[in-house]
């Protein structure tokens, strides 16, 4: 099993759950916590929410799912930028435990950058984790030059992690992120790594190669763009799964291994980037 690790943690499953959109239905709440729990059943450790899913509805969900389970899960928040500030991050961070039920988040991510400087909110990450309220702090959606300028700030070294859009069809982070974040020992955690809400999932979806190699190997397409995005070390997959059904699928793909020969046929239909490109978001 593929298995992702952050600094001074144990391993992880390299697969785990998104909650992005959920919270939205109520009449969905009840299948949204179920599956929450058949991931945590099957071993998906990390559950990945935020602030905005919702406007905290997502958070509650994930909270209700970790009623007497909350030592089961490497649970991660984020931040909205505008709520970042030295004082603002402080108390959106103690909302965000509220609604979680919980104490402590494993890990706080400012959900990307924006006006609030940076030296503000790596201070405000360094004093929850010397408050006991999160255990480590990262972000979310900083392309090369945003981590240059992190790292060069006071404390901006002891960023965890960088969750960034990637999958098959949007591979921009391959040609300079990825190694940049690699050579830091910082795990990128892979947001939409089966392009959900995005205009190019239809293309990978209906790709004829992917379709062949996934038939050979009698997986679904979703399992193998997942396999994929995990291939390398250091990479984490945060899809969303709403029913159980995927969530077992989801974690059946942490057992997949693709050849070279299904790597090659891969770049070929979706190359990889030869240049610098703009980071990817949805």
């Amino acid at each position: 099993m593929k298995t992702i690790q952050f600094r001074g943690e144990p391993a992880l499953p390299a697969i785990g759950q998104g909650t992005w959109y959920m919270g939205e239905n109520a009449a969905l709440r009840r299948q949204e916590v179920s599956a929450l729990q058949a991931g945590l059943d099957l071993g998906l450790q990390l559950i990945d929410t935020a602030e905005m899913y919702a406007e905290g509805g997502a958070e509650e969900v994930v909270g209700e799912a970790l009623r007497g389970r909350r030592h089961q899960a490497w649970l991660v928040s984020k931040v909205y930028p505008w709520n970042a500030g030295e004082v603002d991050a402080i108390e959106a961070c103690e909302r965000s435990l509220q609604r979680l039920e919980t104490d402590y988040l494993d890990l706080y991510l400012l959900h990307w950058r924006g006006n609030v400087p940076l030296e503000e909110t790596i201070h405000a990450m360094e004093t929850l984790q010397q408050q006991g309220k999160i255990r480590h702090w990262g972000v979310s959606n900083f392309d090369t030059d945003d981590l240059q300028e992190l790292w060069s700030e006071p404390s901006g070294e002891n960023c965890t992690t960088n969750q960034v859009l990637y999958h098959l069809a949007s591979r921009g982070i391959e040609y300079d992120l990825l190694a940049a974040c690699q050579r830091r020992d910082m795990p990128i955690m892979a947001y939409c790594p089966l392009a959900q809400a995005g205009r190019l999932r239809q293309s990978l979806f209906e790709d004829p190669h992917l379709h062949q190699i996934a038939q050979q190997k009698g997986i679904s397409v979703a399992q193998l763009l997942l396999a994929w995005v995990i291939r390398r070390p250091g990479v984490v997959a945060i899809p969303k799964a709403s029913s159980q059904q995927h969530v077992a699928e989801n974690a059946a793909a942490l057992d997949l291994h693709l050849s070279v020969e299904e790597l090659a046929i891969i770049d070929r239909a979706f190359p990889a980037p030869q240049h610098k490109t703009g980071l990817d978001v949805v």
